[in-house]
């Protein structure tokens, strides 16, 4: 009866194996990921349990209990932020994406039932449409009076920066697609050249932005339609973060 030989692996084989162990078990660890100009840290898992660089913040942003340690459910809570605020990958870790949009989330609350509180948005031409860049939000108003709003807008990106100054819608279209983008653009209501007030099935806070139009939550598109008319005016003022 033949002796079985033993089989001899190469190094340079067992060296390939050991690297491709390796660089399974890396999945386990936290990644970044890069989102346009912008990143967050994520793992394979649905939900990791790494502490985020803006921890703390996010604790405090959503009022769990301020440690600074990631707790499963600190993680559900930051994941649910995500997820209802359009962030991907929504893995429940307080990243740099996750706290900006908080940040910006906090200023559109803190605007409340009085969004024109600095006076920035011209209370002497009856009904105008307000878009505030900096805090990403809009409304309606009748001289001082408020008659919409204030509602959260998504703007343009850097490098297609919506327009600041006063304008006037001058054309409407209730089921417009783009001709550039080739993209739907339900309640269309256009104040400059192609910008345009509109409605977009994604999130108003997910980056980086529009090509210039003020999008909408199709309710508040829906609502804008039913309050303004060709010749009202429309105010752009601030600046989008990042542009």
């Amino acid at each position: 009866m033949k002796r079985l030989r033993k089989l001899r692996i190469p190094r340079s084989a067992v060296g390939r194996r050991a690297g491709a162990a390796l660089a399974l078990t890396s999945l386990t660890l936290p990644l970044t990921v890069a989102f346009s100009s912008t990143a967050e840290a994520a793992t394979a898992s649905a939900c990791n349990a790494y502490r985020g660089p803006y921890q703390r913040q996010a604790e405090k942003f959503l009022g769990l209990r301020v440690d600074g340690r990631q707790s499963a459910s600190d993680c559900r809570a930051i994941r649910a932020f995500q997820t209802s605020h359009g962030i991907t990958p929504d893995y429940g870790y307080a990243g740099p994406v996750t706290w900006g949009v908080m940040q910006l989330v906090a200023k559109q609350r803190a605007a409340g039932h009085q969004p024109n509180r600095a006076h920035q948005c011209p209370t002497n031409r009856g009904r105008i449409a307000c878009v505030d860049l900096t805090r990403q939000l809009s409304w309606i108003q009748d001289g001082s009076r408020l008659v919409f709003g204030p509602v959260p807008v998504r703007t343009g990106r850097k490098g297609g920066a919506t327009r600041t100054g006063l304008q006037r819608i001058y054309w409407r279209h209730l089921h417009h697609v783009s001709t550039i983008y080739h993209t739907p653009m339900p309640y269309s209501q256009f104040f400059d050249g192609g910008e345009a007030f509109h409605a977009i099935s994604g999130s108003v806070w997910s980056a980086p932005g529009s090509h210039g139009c003020v999008n909408m939550r199709p309710n508040d598109a829906k609502k804008y339609w039913s309050l303004l008319r060709n010749g009202d005016d429309v105010y752009v003022y601030g600046r989008k973060s990042g542009t």
